[in-house]
């Protein structure tokens, strides 16, 4: 036979007040019941010592609330969706809230069971990094006034709260950064699709050429399926590398790009960055462990998580009018592998 659970009214038996007066002060109310803190002391030692457990579904429905958070990320094997996954679930507990993390696989349709499920769950908001093709996922979720913060990735034409890297500004740094350097035929791998995010990298990169005085080659900017990675990557590659002109540099668009393309790379024996030379979006160990460290666009992780957070946190205690839309930048952190042409020739 299981031991019986203690309830509140156990714990107002014990210490001689009643029950009312043990909620306020289990729920952080005494002050306003102008509960004394010797009392209110003694009713929380007595509640430890019974090893009293909250029913927070009985909670739930009273408040209507259940103090939870529906997270959905793009692919948690990316290692930037990985960590901003944990910085949200610290942020979310620091906040009393519990996530419930789900990944999409840039995926339309595993997004909509996602939130399905998760609104059948009765999560109190979301945070969600959407997949192509979500564009009426987030809308449906405005029309029935779910709260919810879009993270990394957002809709232009449609009002929202986002918080965001510019990803422009990365692509037109990263790109600039390697003009800087002394690299003239520049090329970019990118996802092919029509998301917001992966549209504004692939400006930056073509803005930065513009700027600095190069042109824009069509056939050095490749645009591979999400689901196609590894052997489109190579075509592309080969593609880039196995011509009378040859890039002499390559910016990937993503962390998934940059690994599948850097093992194909060192398949072909080409060296980093003597025969061409990398800039990747996102940061990871492995950019740390390849042979030549690898120069990369670190987005805010910590603050994108927090931020995202705190804005859903607000919205689900204030409800705000108008939406909150957060840009932050990306910092470029120079290694090895774009270091200066010129250096290496002397």
């Amino acid at each position: 036979m299981s031991a019986k659970r203690t309830s509140l009214k156990d714990i107002a038996q014990e210490a001689g007040v009643s029950t009312a007066l043990v909620s306020y002060v289990l729920n952080g109310k005494e002050k306003e019941s102008r509960v004394g803190p010797e009392i209110a002391a003694k009713i929380r030692a007595i509640a430890i010592a019974l090893n009293y457990q909250p029913n927070h579904v009985a909670k739930s429905l009273r408040s209507g609330k259940t103090q939870t958070i529906g997270l959905i990320i793009a692919d948690i094997s990316n290692p930037f969706f990985a960590n901003i996954a944990r910085i949200v679930e610290d942020e979310a507990k620091r906040n009393g809230y519990t996530v419930i993390i789900g990944s999409s696989d840039e995926n339309a349709d595993k997004s909509r069971d996602l939130l399905n499920v998760l609104i059948n769950r009765q999560v109190d908001g979301f945070i969600i990094v959407s997949a192509e093709d979500s564009a009426e996922q987030v809308q449906l979720l405005k029309e029935k006034n779910i709260p919810f913060v879009l993270l990394d990735r957002y809709f232009p034409d449609m009002q929202t709260d986002f918080v965001s890297t510019d990803h422009y500004r990365a692509a037109y740094d990263g790109a600039s950064h390697l003009i800087t350097n002394g690299y003239r035929r520049i090329g970019m791998i990118a996802y092919k699709s029509a998301m917001f995010h992966m549209q504004e990298r692939i400006r930056g990169y073509q803005d930065a050429l513009k700027d600095g005085g190069l042109p824009f080659q069509k056939g050095y900017l490749k645009k591979i399926r999400f689901t196609h990675i590894e052997q489109e990557a190579k075509v592309a590659i080969d593609e880039l590398t196995k011509t009378d002109k040859p890039v002499d540099a390559l910016i990937f668009a993503t962390y998934g790009l940059a690994i599948n393309g850097l093992i194909y790379l060192n398949e072909q024996k080409l060296n980093v960055p003597d025969d061409v030379a990398i800039v990747s979006f996102g940061q990871a160990e492995a950019f740390d462990l390849y042979y030549c460290p690898i120069t990369y666009l670190k987005q805010p992780i910590d603050l994108l998580g927090q931020t995202s957070v705190s804005l859903l946190v607000k919205k689900l205690k204030e409800s705000p009018k108008e939406p909150a839309q957060i840009l932050m930048n990306a910092e470029l952190v120079a290694r090895n592998s774009s270091k200066p042409k010129l250096i290496r020739q002397i």
